[in-house]
């Protein structure tokens, strides 16, 4: 049996295959480029660093708040209690 190497059926269906592993590994090319610029431009982004620091100054200010009342919790409740006890006192000399 004789093999046609030179067939122009197979010469076309073989350059076909290559064509088609040439622009898979083309389109595989594109595809790993736009990964890396898309990487590349979320590193170097830095629209979001202003909401980030803002968050966390916020964030400070309520934990300092929040040690504040902490601490002065015992002071305003002698504040009131003292208030409390004057209205207390000027309502019973009135009556």
């Amino acid at each position: 049996m004789e093999r046609h190497t030179n067939s122009p059926l197979i010469t076309f269906g073989s350059k076909l295959a290559l064509s088609k592993v040439h622009h898979g590994t083309e389109n595989q090319l594109r595809a790993r480029k736009s990964m890396t610029n898309i990487l590349n431009r979320l590193v170097r982004d830095e629209q979001g660093q202003d909401l980030i620091e803002y968050t966390l100054l916020i964030a400070f200010v309520a934990l300092a708040s929040a040690a504040l009342f902490i601490g002065a919790g015992s002071s305003i409740s002698g504040i009131w209690g003292s208030t409390n006890s004057t209205l207390t006192n000027a309502n019973n000399s009135a009556s």
